[in-house]
């Protein structure tokens, strides 16, 4: 079979992620799927899938992007697949057969995880490491559980496949007032936020990077593998 895994869409989030993965792609010689960048945060994910006609029943839909560590175990550059979402004592899980094929593919490279998903960023060591402990969730993204729900409720299987950009040692800046009501960063914001916290700023853009570039290696290693399968 030319296509082991066929994947119809890649989702990732707007900017620099969906940039790596197209990157990751671009190397990419035989059948790729359709990438389409989605907004950050749970609102503006949702309206964004309701509005969407990309999808049909039965499509296989990896979403893609960066997550942060709330254990450990897991730290910047490590590659996680996702087993479930939890959001508020709510869970989603994905696909398990499609995590399987994923797994199989690179199983020596990815660690099998569970996810929270925030309707804000979560920038202080703290309270990772808190949420990690109280919710047994092993890293933390805006976006997961609402595209889980959504997915789930229509007959779309999904995988969720993201890097780890800060770990749960330190902290972040804020970016939560840098997020505009639509999903997209707000530049002016984003340099405030910033510069309020240098060091951590300094910290998470070096995370960000290496985070990026293995996202783009990973996109790049798992459509070249599944292609020659």
């Amino acid at each position: 079979m030319s296509n082991f895994l066929p994947i119809n869409t890649i989702l990732v989030p707007q900017g620099a992620e969906y940039k790596a993965v197209c990157r990751g792609l671009s190397g990419v010689t035989t059948s790729i799927p359709t990438v389409v960048a989605i907004p950050v945060g749970m609102k503006p994910l949702l309206k964004y899938l309701q509005q969407g006609e990309f999808l049909t029943p039965k499509s296989r839909v990896l979403i893609m992007g960066i997550c942060g560590s709330l254990s450990d175990r897991y730290t910047v550059g490590d590659i996680v697949l996702y087993q479930d979402c939890v959001y508020q004592g709510k869970q989603q899980e994905c696909d398990r057969t499609f995590i399987a094929q994923l797994h199989s593919l690179i199983s020596d490279k990815v660690s099998l995880v569970k996810s929270l998903t925030s309707d804000r960023v979560i920038w202080s060591a703290p309270e990772k490491r808190r949420l990690g402990e109280t919710l047994a969730a092993d890293v933390v993204d805006m976006e997961g559980f609402t595209a889980l729900e959504f997915f789930n409720a229509v007959g779309v299987s999904v995988a969720m496949l993201r890097v780890v950009s800060d770990d749960c040692q330190h902290n972040i800046p804020d970016l939560t007032p840098a997020i505009n009501s639509d999903g997209s960063l707000n530049p002016l914001r984003l340099a405030i936020a910033m510069l309020r916290q240098p060091l951590a700023a300094t910290r998470l853009i070096r995370g960000s990077l290496t985070a990026l570039k293995v996202l783009e290696q990973v996109t790049n290693l798992l459509f070249s593998v599944q292609n020659n399968k």
